[in-house]
């Protein structure tokens, strides 16, 4: 059975052993404003994602990550879904996320509807790649 609920306290550990990049002052804000996932395979977590509004008024997806032995069963995408449903039910009409042009993630977005909509080049890393999707 799978579930996908909003990100409690007691999923600090999970969450950490997934997600490196979150620094820990950022946790309790997480928590307290609902603005991260958590999804269980029959009880146990397995995957989250994370957002933010990127100028203060557009979800953006700045994390989405399964864990390595729950891969190729779909819970990326039913993350995304379940993500993209409750933005549109709080009335929110276009969603975004970024990649690293050498992740494969790139193509995962775009099979789920996501447009290219520009990149960010940084010293030191790949073109981070932006992508956009109109919800309906």
């Amino acid at each position: 059975m799978i579930e996908i609920r909003y990100l409690k306290d007691s999923d600090k550990k999970f969450w950490y052993s997934l997600d490196r990049h979150l620094p820990e002052t950022e946790f309790a804000g997480k928590v307290r404003t609902k603005t991260g996932y958590v999804l269980l395979s029959d009880g146990e977590p397995a995957g989250l994602l994370r957002y933010n509004l990127f100028w203060d008024n557009t979800p953006f997806c700045t994390m989405l990550f399964v864990d390595e032995k729950y891969r190729g069963q779909g819970f990326g995408t039913r993350l995304m879904r379940h993500w993209e449903n409750d933005m549109k039910t709080r009335g929110y009409k276009t969603v975004l996320t970024s990649t690293q042009s050498d992740e494969t993630a790139q193509h995962f977005y775009r099979k789920l509807g996501y447009s290219d909509c520009g990149c960010l080049l940084l010293d030191l890393q790949a073109a981070e790649i932006f992508f956009s999707k109109t919800l309906e």
